[in-house]
């Protein structure tokens, strides 16, 4: 008899270890340092000449300016320092030339932002350097070997290209001969073109005298990050690329929906932040160095838009953070309560039974949220009739016991000319274009899918009034939105996502805003609630303030 409980363990054994197999995080969708060449190209390279032209060194206001120049590969780029008080902002970028220029993404930095420049205090250059002073901050910038030290009441804080790692890839032409990762490359069967040709930008920074440094989500790991690089250690360097990722590993440097480019260095007396203004795909490597925190990003396209927030308390660096990117918008007041969602409700008996549920238990909540299931065919912003008959009646129920809903509303628009939202959509171009100019079309939860191009202000202004009652038939001022799905997730795409290679608003390639595609869908949806709560009709002299829950996320989208 005892062997039975055994034999009963060993099969429970058996099966737990085959749904885990089963459900497991899915490694061979997904990239690896190894499978993208301007990682490969950049991981770990030392060495690298770039030095600063003493002649064009010139300082008018919050600005410095010079010319850096690669030795190796004869080409020369634009160099600004500018200040904003405590922040200092580091740019590098291309001079004007035949090449098309380099993305620079709109949109994030506040509005205000011109109007905290900050006058250099002091400013000295020698033969060999430039320092230049505001309060307890000061920046040394080497010429002969492109270095920039940032200190703070005279001690180091972060030094950035001390090893020597600052890599950015120059415009050129493609020649016979040139290594098959620069024009193109290849994934699981799918292919990327580059028309540009290798454009990524490695740089590293040392955080001195700094044990641990943080940020850079989001992954499931540790607060503090864990070396990727440096003697004994064997990892992939942590990753930022909003992926729709179902399953994941706990404890990896791979990231999950959303990417933050920011990352803290903490050590006593001492927090320091840098926040990289880029939405390609991005490395970054940690290294425990002999003098602090060694870290390398590398990032596929765009250019160094860096700030170093100086402190020094965590405070301080997180409201230098907010002066650059905006502070958290107000949140409505049941924002804060208890949402039950789940996938999914079937049918309106089902979610009057849920919201009956919590009463007849005594359970406190304040939003009941629908999934894709509710609408015609998943076709947002519309009401399965069959299953959802009075939605307006629905809702009214709900909110007459203090409570609101919201429903799911995804990037992915079902391709059908009966749709009022696709036909609009498409005889307005207003979708994401393959790179031959058609229209691109993408799988998801409808079938065939186009993707709204919401880095386009004409887009999201189109998109801000599709929200109103008279548009968004059977809802009601108690409704609010969640989008998903707006990495974007694409079924039938390189990692479940979108190609690289397919075109935006100024003929921007994907691989350039990437990262921020779900901040612009989110955005425009924003947008549209803010537009809705303008009906005095609805709300009131006072208006409303908007509710959108995204998935994937950038910096920036708390405002």
């Amino acid at each position: 008899m005892q062997r039975l409980p055994a034999l009963f363990l060993l099969l429970l054994s058996a099966v737990v270890v085959s749904l885990h197999q089963c459900t497991a995080f899915k490694e061979a969708d997904f990239k690896k340092c190894a499978s993208s060449g301007f990682c490969t190209r950049n991981r770990g390279v030392k060495g690298t000449q770039y030095s600063v032209d003493p002649g064009t060194v010139k300082v008018e206001g919050a600005d410095l300016s010079a010319t850096l120049t690669s030795k190796a590969a004869s080409q020369s780029f634009n160099l600004t320092v500018r200040a904003y008080g405590p922040t200092v902002r580091i740019i590098v970028d291309e001079h004007a030339s035949e090449h098309p220029p380099r993305y620079q993404i709109p949109d994030v930095l506040m509005s205000t932002l011109q109007q905290q420049t900050t006058k250099w205090a002091s400013s000295q250059a020698t033969a060999h350097t430039w320092t230049g002073s505001i309060g307890d901050v000061t920046v040394k910038l080497t010429f002969a070997s492109f270095k920039l030290e940032v200190l703070v009441g005279g001690k180091s804080a972060v030094v950035l290209n001390s090893r020597s790692m600052f890599n950015f890839e120059h415009p050129r032409k493609k020649q016979e001969g040139d290594p098959a990762d620069w024009w193109e490359e290849t994934f699981n069967g799918h292919q990327d073109s580059k028309p540009a040709g290798p454009e990524a930008i490695s740089i590293d920074m040392t955080f001195s005298g700094s044990q641990h440094v943080y940020g850079i989500p989001e992954r499931a790991t540790n607060l503090a990050l864990k070396p990727t690089a440096g003697s004994g250690v064997v990892s992939e360097p942590y990753r930022l690329y909003n992926l729709d990722v179902f399953e994941y590993e706990h404890s990896s440097p791979f990231g999950l929906y959303g990417a933050i480019p920011v990352l803290l260095s903490h050590k006593q007396g001492l927090t320091v932040g840098a926040f990289w203004l880029n939405a390609a795909e991005m490395y970054v490597d940690v290294e425990s160095v002999r003098d602090g925190q060694a870290v390398q990003w590398i990032t596929e396209s765009g250019i160094l838009d860096l700030f170093i927030m100086t402190g020094p308390s965590p405070k301080d660096v997180t409201s230098q953070y907010a002066a650059v990117t905006g502070t958290t918008a107000m949140p409505q007041l049941f924002a804060l309560g208890y949402h039950q969602c789940r996938w999914n409700y079937k049918d309106e008996a089902d979610a009057y039974a849920v919201d009956a549920g919590f009463d007849e238990h005594q359970i406190p909540y304040d939003v009941l949220w629908l999934d894709i299931e509710h609408t015609d065919g998943k076709r947002y912003l519309t009401w399965d009739s069959r299953l959802f008959p009075n939605p307006i009646a629905m809702q009214e129920d709900i909110a007459s016991r203090g409570r609101k809903m919201v429903t799911i509303v995804d990037p992915h628009v079902k391709r059908d000319s009966a749709y009022y939202i696709y036909k609009e959509a498409s005889d307005n171009k207003y979708f994401v274009r393959k790179s031959d100019g058609t229209e691109f079309d993408g799988w998801c939860w409808p079938g065939a899918s186009s993707y709204l191009d919401v880095t386009n202000p004409e887009v999201r202004s189109w998109w801000a009034t599709q929200f109103t009652p008279d548009k968004y038939k059977g809802s009601t001022k108690h409704l609010y939105i969640w989008n998903d799905m707006n990495e974007p997730s694409v079924f039938n795409g390189p990692e479940i996502t979108m190609q690289k290679d397919v075109l935006h608003y100024g003929d921007v390639e994907h691989r350039d805003i990437h990262n921020i595609f779900g901040y612009y869908y989110h955005l425009a949806t924003a947008e549209a609630l803010i537009h809705r709560g303008q009906e005095k009709e609805l709300y009131g002299e006072h208006g409303d303030r908007p509710f959108v829950l995204s998935r994937a996320f950038f910096a920036g989208m708390n405002v």
